[in-house]
């Protein structure tokens, strides 16, 4: 598909400076532009790339001023890198999707699809599962039985929805991802442990998008819920009975003990880990590597470090982290003054 940037302009109402007429057909980074490619200039430590770069358009924000001539055409507008995630996401949507069933699929005859459902070659969908209109189910999926599917869903390859787990429209899940597993419920006994059954399910919302070897266990009771528009990177844990708050991301690894809430609009760091039965209020940023355990105060609130408290006192903490070491030495040698002046008192006395 190859566009000209008066009408990639048109599509994202940004204004052309240069040749209206220059056209592309793919994407590169700036700094690794090619002619027939459209790259863009967010951070402004790359502002020394646009006057090299041998992209033919390169979108820009409004207020970037010029230091000398750009041989590329460019399109501005109030924020190229939502711009170019539009463009991305208009690129996406143009590619042809997959329909129709392939024959090495196993679908129940229990089973209902909608139209245009695309079920890859090894997928299994089990009795009762229902799949909505446009969904994808990419091969070596397993949908189980009484799974629900919503409209333009796709789960790619290797993905494994257990039994009675619910899914909204637009949700998108990597591969190797599973939803619904069991919780990890064990009781203590005299000879060890009696597991705990799960029979709750998780309910995932519209436009969620999760990624791949992410793992949300199904509830002991009741329901693990994943609420609309959230975004979780790979190898996350989501444990049962907890509750991810809309529009929430997560980057990769983080790990949440059972029954954790968090908030809506929160933000959380790679390898985060949040205590079991804790409530994280909405619009929190949870530093990487962050240790959360315990309620949090209010919106807005940043935390770092482990255990997770405000930056203020993290980084007074860490100050003193390198005065240890002289600290150290001048209470040891405080402790020898005083066992010698307590051995001239005993000898006075």
């Amino acid at each position: 598909m190859e566009f000209t940037a008066k009408q990639i302009a048109d599509m994202i109402g940004g204004h052309v400076e240069g040749n209206e007429q220059a056209t592309v057909n793919t994407f590169a980074k700036i700094e690794e532009g090619k002619p027939g490619a459209i790259s863009f200039l967010s951070n402004p430590k790359y502002t020394h790339y646009l006057y090299d770069t041998q992209s033919s358009v390169v979108l820009i924000n409004e207020d970037v001023e010029l230091e000398k001539p750009v041989a590329a055409t460019l399109i501005r507008v109030k924020n190229a890198y939502e711009s170019v995630a539009k463009l991305l996401q208009l690129y996406e949507s143009m590619k042809p999707r997959k329909t129709g069933i392939e024959p090495q699929a196993y679908v129940s005859e229990k089973a209902t699809l909608g139209k245009d459902v695309y079920i890859g070659a090894f997928a299994y969908i089990g009795d009762g599962a229902v799949i909505g209109d446009g969904s994808q189910i990419y091969p070596h999926t397993v949908i189980g039985d009484g799974v629900t599917i919503g409209e333009k869903c796709t789960l790619f390859p290797n993905v494994t929805i257990y039994q009675g787990c619910k899914l909204g429209n637009n949700v998108t899940i990597h591969a190797g991802s599973v939803i619904g597993a069991d919780g990890f419920g064990f009781a203590p006994n005299t000879e060890g442990y009696d597991k705990i059954p799960q029979i709750g399910i998780v309910v995932i919302e519209d436009n969620v998008e999760i990624g791949a070897n992410t793992c949300i266990d199904r509830s002991t009771m009741g329901q693990t819920v994943i609420h609309q528009g959230v975004k979780l990177d790979n190898l996350i844990q989501v444990a049962h009975n907890c509750e991810i708050g809309e529009n929430t991301v997560m980057s990769a690894q983080v790990g949440m003990a059972g029954s954790t809430k968090i908030g809506a609009w929160c933000m959380v760091g790679g390898q985060a880990g949040f205590s079991g039965h804790i409530h994280v209020a909405d619009k929190t940023f949870v530093g990487a590597q962050c240790g959360v355990i315990g309620n949090t105060k209010g919106d807005g609130e940043t935390l770092i470090g482990s255990p997770a408290v405000n930056p203020k006192m993290y980084f007074k903490a860490r100050a003193l982290d390198a005065k240890l070491p002289d600290m150290y030495r001048q209470i040891a040698a405080m402790q020898r003054e005083l066992d010698e002046l307590k051995m001239i008192v005993e000898v006075e006395r």
